[in-house]
């Protein structure tokens, strides 16, 4: 049995542990530790003279201490084990969660091996990951609660709360058990969401405030009252660490507002623009100078629809249309002072126009008679006025019908001058004298003759024309009082009358030319006559020569008479009795027949007054000047 404990000994104390026990101790080489040990116990034993039995009871202490010492270090690692393995499953469970709540797609995950890796590298790698995932989920878990502020802050601020403003605290709480990405997308999309609310509300309250803004300054009202009354933070002078208010109620009121400012300026508007119409009626009525106006040209742009929407400032102010009202009133009691003046001024005006066409104004508003209406109270001045202004409207209106007319009625008339004064001309005995202004005036005779030419063409058109306009008008166009169809007619008859006749003064002319050339010839015996002299005009011709003279005339020198002068005067005799008879039997002149047509619109000249042009005024050796300048087609 010794040797049982002895080997039980050996085997025992042949550990390892004892093993660099002894080793650390003695110094000894490994593996020879416990075998020195024990030969030295052994040896000292039997030194000391051990008996068996103390050396089996030592034996037996000595295995009983190392199991003691064995056991207590293999508790200490099963529950070194116990504790990694608790570490392990508490982080690999956070992890879990952690990684649930941010999202599996998107957090890093645990890659361990626990057939390779002991339970420390598996504890140090969870560790490692659990320290990753709390960092991302901080920074998620700021992300939220920002995003979520955020949102809170919007809301309050369209809801109309005090809520969000710089230095409110942030009270919102983040639902940590779920952290996705997908849920923080969601999150951002609400967001901004609601900041595109925020701002299309910023701008609708921008407009409204300018709106307002430019609607009081219009109006001349206190811009900051109104808008306080709204809300107090509207105007650039609120506190600027509070945001604006866009909630629905300051929307709402603040498009009130803007109605009710629209409503006003229309309304005063039409007060502003109803004075400005009389106002103006009455600067035209009375010809106020530009000094008074010039402090109502402002007002005057409620005048022009274009112009309405940029009024100047203050424009529709109650100030502005008090005194615009007052002018108005103050005018108004100026013009009853003036209204006989201003009466006569507005006939004169209608006379004017009337004698531009060569028409009568209207006889029931003779300065006369007016005056004597005024004075008798028997009617209002101010309607005899608004009488005028009719008929100068009317007045106006049928002169510019009548323009055309009055332009070819013009051209006819020059041209009956022209032909008057080619007559003269005709008559001149010496016109065929040399010099400049015998040049001038045989030149303007040339252009007259070819004007004269077209006057039949232009009195058809001018007939023409008129016709149309009476058939239009169903009224007869007036000329100087007389109807002016009438008057181109009568020139029409009287032209046809003239060239008759002129053709019948030439025949006679002729017939005289040739009895004048046979009676001139000398007395010879034609072959086989008796009588020795030529032969008489017959009784026929003789007659019809004598018919052509005016009654109480001196009849023409006989044959024989200018015959029994020298031979050389025989032709100038011819030529002198010719030139007596032209004189006795001239007919009635183209300026004669320009004559008769001015008797019809004789009578009404004196309202016509001097034409804007003097024929009179025309020298007869004045060139084509006159001439040139009509234009007749």
């Amino acid at each position: 049995m010794g040797t049982e404990a002895i080997t039980a000994a050996e085997l025992l104390y042949g550990m390892p542990l004892l093993r660099s026990v002894a080793g650390g101790d003695g110094g000894a080489e490994p593996g020879g530790g416990c075998s020195a040990l024990l030969a030295e116990l052994k040896q000292l034993w039997g030194e000391i003279g051990k008996s068996r039995e103390e050396r089996e009871r030592m034996v037996r202490e000595m295995e009983a201490e190392c199991m003691r010492v064995y056991r207590r270090k293999v508790d200490e690692a099963t529950g070194e084990r116990a504790l990694l393995h608790q570490s392990l499953a508490a982080g690999e469970a956070e992890i879990a969660a952690l990684t649930a709540a941010l999202g599996a797609d998107n957090s890093p995950q645990l890659k361990v091996n626990k057939w390779t890796m002991s339970l420390t590298e598996r504890v140090s790698s969870a560790t490692s990951l659990l320290e990753e995932l709390r960092t991302i989920k901080a920074e998620r878990t700021r992300q939220f609660a920002d995003i979520k502020w955020e949102i809170e802050k919007i809301t309050a601020e369209i809801a109309g709360r005090s809520y969000g403003y710089e230095g409110s605290p942030r009270a919102s709480e983040v639902e940590e058990h779920d952290l996705t990405i997908r849920r923080l997308s969601e999150y951002k999309a609400r967001l901004t969401s609601l900041q595109k609310e925020k701002s299309d509300r910023l701008h609708r309250v921008l407009e409204h405030v300018t709106e307002v803004h430019s609607l009081c300054d219009v109006l001349g009202e206190d811009f900051i009252a109104i808008v306080n009354e709204v809300h107090p933070g509207l105007h650039e002078t609120a506190d600027p660490g509070k945001p604006t208010s866009i909630s629905d109620g300051t929307l709402g009121s603040l498009a009130q507002v803007v109605a009710m400012l629209t409503s006003e300026k229309a309304k005063r508007a039409a007060m502003l623009r109803e004075a400005v119409v009389l106002l103006v009626e009455l600067w035209e009525l009375m010809d106020s100078p530009e000094e008074e106006r010039r402090g109502f040209r402002k007002a005057t742009a409620v005048l022009s629809p274009d112009k309405e929407e940029t009024l100047s400032s203050g424009v529709l102010s109650v100030a502005t249309i008090k005194k615009t009202e007052e002018e108005v009133e103050r005018l108004t009691r100026l013009k009853a002072g003036r209204m006989k003046e201003l009466v006569l001024k507005r006939r004169l005006e209608l006379e004017n126009i009337c004698r531009c066409m060569h028409v009568e104004p209207d006889p029931s508003t003779v300065p006369e008679k007016s005056i004597a209406l005024i004075d008798s109270g028997l009617v209002n001045p101010s309607e005899l006025m608004a009488s005028i202004d009719e008929q100068i409207a009317k007045a106006r209106e049928e002169l510019h019908s009548r323009k055309d007319i009055m332009d070819r009625i013009n051209k006819w008339l020059l041209a009956c001058e022209e032909e008057q004064w080619l007559e003269e001309y005709n008559q001149d005995e010496n016109r065929f004298s040399t010099g400049r202004i015998a040049r001038l005036n045989s030149k303007r005779a040339e252009k007259a003759r070819l004007i004269i030419t077209k006057i039949p063409a232009v009195v058809d058109n001018l007939m023409s024309r008129t016709l149309a306009w009476e058939s239009e008008r169903k009224k007869p166009f007036l000329y100087d009082g007389a109807r002016l169809v009438a008057v181109l007619e009568e020139h029409k008859q009287a032209r046809l009358r003239q060239e008759e006749e002129r053709r019948r003064l030439r025949e006679q002319k002729k017939l005289r030319t040739l009895l004048s050339e046979k009676e001139a010839m000398p007395h010879l015996k034609r072959p086989g006559s008796s009588f020795g002299r030529a032969a008489e005009p017959s009784a026929a011709n003789r007659k019809l020569v004598d018919a052509g003279r005016p009654a109480g005339a001196s009849s023409a020198p006989s044959v024989r008479s200018g015959a029994s002068s020298s031979a050389g005067s025989g032709g100038s005799s011819s030529i002198g009795a010719g030139s007596a008879a032209g004189e006795l039997v001239r007919p009635r002149s183209s300026a004669a027949v320009a004559g008769h047509c001015g008797e019809f619109f004789k009578g009404a000249r004196r309202l016509s007054g001097p034409p804007s042009f003097s024929y009179a005024a025309l020298p007869k050796g004045g060139g084509g000047g006159m001439s040139s300048s009509l234009a007749l087609s």
